[in-house]
């Protein structure tokens, strides 16, 4: 049977494409400090969506106000600095794997007087030696996407990383954590394919405009979270 979770490369799985893209966006920042860059997924809201179903779930499994977070693909961290908005206020950690993209972040943070609150870093996650600690709650808006456009395969060679993706969240989810993933590339079935495990198991999805064509019907998005029971 075919394998519809490979991807063809794509620029948009480099580092390189990303540091371009954030360079420009730090200059466009540094004349206009109200410009900080572009909202990934805003034509379908999804942001939103995430805010609003871990609002909406408040009190379900790890989901709190003062929940530990960290975004995996931060960007610019904008997702953070979206719930923080919205009165999630514990511990925020926003990492990438490209240099640029956290300085940037790094600078809105500052200009926003949220640096305090909201800490951003360069990672490789794939590392060994990357040891962030447990949080209550792991996002991903469209960083597994961009990890399968990149091609990389595991240090053997014998897998692509998409496939070790759930072993870094498994590392970094506390037990009843809730990782809320959002993708552009992957249908719910191939998500659920890609991260579910023995212990990580999916508990809601988000509800997105479906369309329909030649008699089937679809999204171009889909939003799934995860629970790691133990």
């Amino acid at each position: 049977m075919e394998d519809t979770t490979k991807l063809n490369t794509s620029k948009l799985g480099t580092r390189q494409y990303w540091d371009d893209l954030y360079s420009l966006e730090r200059r466009n920042f540094k004349e206009n400090s109200e410009d900080t860059g572009e909202c990934w997924f805003d034509d379908n809201d999804a942001e939103m969506r995430m805010v609003d179903f871990l609002t909406e779930n408040l009190g379900q499994y790890s989901i709190a106000e003062d929940a530990s977070m960290i975004d995996l693909g931060t960007g610019n961290g904008h997702l953070l600095f979206e719930l923080n908005d919205n009165d999630f206020d514990g511990p925020m950690l926003g990492v990438d794997y490209a240099e640029q993209s956290v300085k940037f972040a790094k600078e809105i943070a500052t200009e926003a007087g949220r640096s305090d609150k909201i800490k951003f870093a360069q990672a490789d996650i794939f590392s060994d030696d990357w040891q962030p600690g447990q949080f209550d709650i792991v996002l991903d808006k469209g960083t597994l996407d961009a990890i399968a456009l990149s091609g990389l395969k595991t240090k053997d060679g014998s897998q692509s990383i998409v496939h070790v993706y759930k072993k870094v969240i498994e590392k970094i989810l506390k037990p009843q954590g809730v990782f809320l993933i959002t993708s552009c590339n992957f249908t719910e079935e191939e998500l659920t394919k890609i991260i579910e495990t023995n212990n990580l198991k999916v508990w809601e999805t988000i509800t997105y405009p479906s369309f329909e064509f030649g008699g089937v019907k679809g999204t171009t998005i889909c939003s799934i979270a995860f629970v790691k029971e133990n």
